[in-house]
């Protein structure tokens, strides 16, 4: 065997799957940094996180019935724990601002205020009884092949979808003010890196196709940031 086949090949091979496992992770340091610097989450859409927890949370359970790659079983396990600690940082900084004497728990059970809760205990309360229905619900029908091949498509479908409250996000208040740039070409870079490993190890059509509509999505939200480029930025939109 030649020196490429016994040392360059492995050594591609296990950069890839590094890249995968960590790589998802990397566009959120500057965009955590950006928030800790101007003591702001004012332009991040934490509707982010809720895509990323949903969609690997069911990834995870995809797994114990359809198992897929070690490397991307990791990637969900770590994006989970990203997505928590940015959601904590969000909902610090938008409670140091919050003036209003009307809070919001996740016990209160209004749907007008879904992921708008005041304390951080209540979006990890949210999170927890999604986690455990899901259990149930995938240990109940585990045994079944549409419901374990469903369970996967919603969690691509969900994941292709996450840039969209950002674009809407930006969209409604007419700035990119606050959203780290670096953040949103790493997705870019990213999306694209991994729709390309997708291809190159074969996986369902599904995965390239959701990576290929992620892309999309990244390329539309670095539009606006030229559209929007020297805007002044609307107050924010408190729907």
């Amino acid at each position: 065997m030649s020196l490429w086949e016994t040392v360059a090949i492995p050594v591609i091979a296990w950069g890839s799957s590094g890249a995968m496992v960590f790589g998802g992770v990397v566009p959120y340091i500057p965009q955590y940094i950006d928030i800790r610097r101007a003591k702001s989450s004012e332009g991040f859409s934490n509707h982010v996180c809720l895509a990323l927890l949903v969609a690997n949370i069911l990834r995870i359970l995809f797994w114990f019935g359809h198992p897929f790659e070690l490397p991307l079983l990791l990637q969900s396990i770590i994006m989970i724990v990203t997505m928590i600690f940015m959601l904590q940082i969000c909902v610090r900084m938008k409670a140091d601002v919050d003036l209003s004497t009307h809070r919001k728990h996740f016990s209160d059970f209004d749907y007008r205020f879904f992921w708008k809760w005041s304390y951080f205990r209540d979006y990890v309360q949210c999170i927890g009884v999604f986690i455990v229905t899901m259990v149930m619900v995938t240990a109940l029908l585990s045994e079944f092949p549409v419901y374990v091949e469903t369970l996967g498509f919603v969690s691509l479908v969900t994941e292709a979808m996450l840039g969209l409250p950002q674009f809407y996000h930006n969209f409604i208040n007419k700035s990119t003010a606050g959203m780290s740039v670096k953040m949103v070409c790493c997705w870019f870079s990213g999306d694209t890196f991994k729709t390309g490993y997708f291809l190159v190890r074969s996986a369902p059509p599904q995965f390239w196709i959701c990576g290929l509509l992620q892309i999309s999505i990244d390329v539309s939200i670095l539009c606006q940031v030229l559209l929007y480029r020297g805007q002044v930025k609307r107050e924010p939109h408190r729907p």
